[in-house]
C-alpha cells in the first residue's frame, strides 16, 4: 500500500481500474493527486456531496475511478488517536486528593498503577499500560505511584501489598483492582475489562 497522505488534506481511497481488469488499492490524498497533475476535473477541496461517490479521471493510459472516503477534524486536518499516553506520577496525598476531586467533577474514574522501580515486572508493564491508556484517552486518565518514592501514608491510602497493583478509583475510593505478576498481556486485558465493567 502506498501512503501519500498529506497532513492538511483529506485522505482519499482510490480504486484504480486498468484495462486488464486488475484492481489495486492506494491510500493517497487529494493534495498528492493535484500536485502530481492527476487531478483534472477534481476541485480542491472536494465538495461534501462527492463523499462516497466515484469520479473518473485519466492518468496516462489508465482510467482511474477515485472513490472518496475522506474524513476531517474541525480544522480540516486528519485527527488520529495517540498510540501511547504517558502516565503521570502521583507523589503526595494532596495531589491524589486533587485528582480525585477532578475525577468526581467529570464523573470519570482514574486508573492508578502502584509500582516500584525495583520491580522488573512493574517496569515491563508500564509502557503497555500507557498503550492501553491511549484506548481510553482523553476520558480516563492513568497515573502511577512509585511506592518507594512517596510517603507511606499515600501507599496506605491504596491499601496495596503487592506490586504491580492497578486500581480503578471513582468517587474518592478504589472500586476495583488487578494484581499483576503474571504475563503482561494478561494483566492489560484484565485492566481493560475492569475499566469497561466500571
Amino acid at each position: 500500500m502506498i501512503n501519500m497522505a498529506a497532513p492538511l488534506y483529506p485522505r482519499v481511497l482510490c480504486l484504480c481500474l486498468c484495462s486488464a481488469g486488475n484492481h489495486s488499492r492506494y491510500s493517497v490524498s487529494t493534495s498528492s493527486i493535484l500536485r502530481l497533475g492527476f487531478g483534472q476535473g477534481i476541485p480542491s477541496p472536494i465538495p461534501s456531496d462527492s463523499f462516497g461517490r466515484g469520479r473518473d479521471i485519466n492518468i496516462f493510459p489508465l482510467r482511474v475511478k477515485v472513490k472518496v472516503g475522506a474524513f476531517w477534524d474541525r480544522n480540516g486536518a486528519d485527527q488520529e488517536r495517540p498510540s501511547s499516553v504517558e502516565m503521570e506520577p502521583i507523589s503526595a496525598e494532596d495531589q491524589l486528593d486533587h485528582l480525585l476531586a477532578e475525577s468526581q467533577q467529570t464523573s470519570q474514574p482514574i486508573v492508578i498503577d502502584w509500582m516500584a522501580n525495583w520491580c522488573r515486572k512493574c517496569i515491563y508493564l508500564k509502557p503497555k499500560l500507557e498503550k492501553l491508556a491511549a484506548e481510553f484517552y482523553p476520558k480516563i486518565k492513568f497515573y502511577y505511584v512509585d511506592v518507594n518514592a512517596v510517603p507511606q501514608s499515600l501507599v496506605k491510602r491504596g491499601g496495596v501489598s503487592k506490586m504491580p497493583t492497578i486500581q480503578l478509583w471513582r468517587n474518592g475510593k478504589a472500586e476495583a483492582e488487578v494484581v499483576g505478576g503474571h504475563q503482561a498481556w494478561l494483566v492489560v486485558d484484565e485492566v481493560r475489562e475492569m475499566i469497561q465493567k466500571h
